[in-house]
């Protein structure tokens, strides 16, 4: 398997406009300041806001600039990040990669092709990918971070593990589970393509 590699820092969400964002800001102030009990002038004098400026967030007549959503954040004890994304309720929490995402392809040659089912913008231990063998393909590596191992299932095909010395044969539905911080190869032992779901977990 490729060696890790460092993720995108840019998350792959769901883009709001200012407009957008400024309507959701506001109801969330309102909300959040009915939930408190917190009178108009309350919330004023808490963020140093004024009143007005306040009056007109909340009716969304107003877009707030960074400054003041800064201040409003803590007047209610929150991060800006927090009651940014808290304004955002019909944003999901589930990350979803689709099968058209050919962003998500990480390698496409005559021997194979590497799809990743991870996120790629999150700093993780554990690494999950498709591979697609084509015929007589194989999936050659050098030596991963000490303690790293690959489990692997079958699902299309057959295949071959090498891990150092060792040698196994896979048929479909197979499974198999294998040192990574030595060579080692996954190779198409089939006519056809094979097709395998990959685990990489670095320790």
């Amino acid at each position: 398997m490729p060696a890790k590699k460092k993720p995108s820092q840019t998350a792959r969400t769901q883009e709001l406009g200012p407009e957008e964002i400024g309507e959701f800001v506001g109801r969330r102030v309102k909300k959040l300041r009915g939930d408190r009990g917190w009178s108009l002038e309350e919330l004023a004098t808490a963020s140093g806001v004024s009143r007005s400026m306040l009056s007109e967030i909340e009716r969304e007549k107003a877009n707030p600039t960074l400054t003041v959503t800064f201040r409003i954040a803590r007047a209610f004890g929150m991060t800006l990040q927090e009651l940014i994304e808290s304004a955002e309720p019909s944003a999901s929490k589930i990350q979803v990669i689709r099968a058209v995402d050919r962003g998500q392809v990480f390698r496409a040659d005559k021997q194979c092709e590497i799809r990743t089912l991870s996120p790629l913008n999150l700093e993780k231990d554990v690494e999950f990918y498709e591979v697609t063998l084509r015929p007589r393909g194989a999936l050659r590596s050098q030596p991963h971070f000490e303690g790293t191992r690959e489990f692997l299932t079958v699902e299309e095909g057959s295949v071959r593990i090498e891990s150092d010395q060792d040698v196994e044969e896979l048929a479909k539905g197979d499974s198999g589970t294998y040192r990574a911080d030595v060579p080692h190869a996954i190779i198409n032992t089939g006519k056809g393509s094979a097709l395998v779901f990959l685990v990489v977990i670095y320790r």
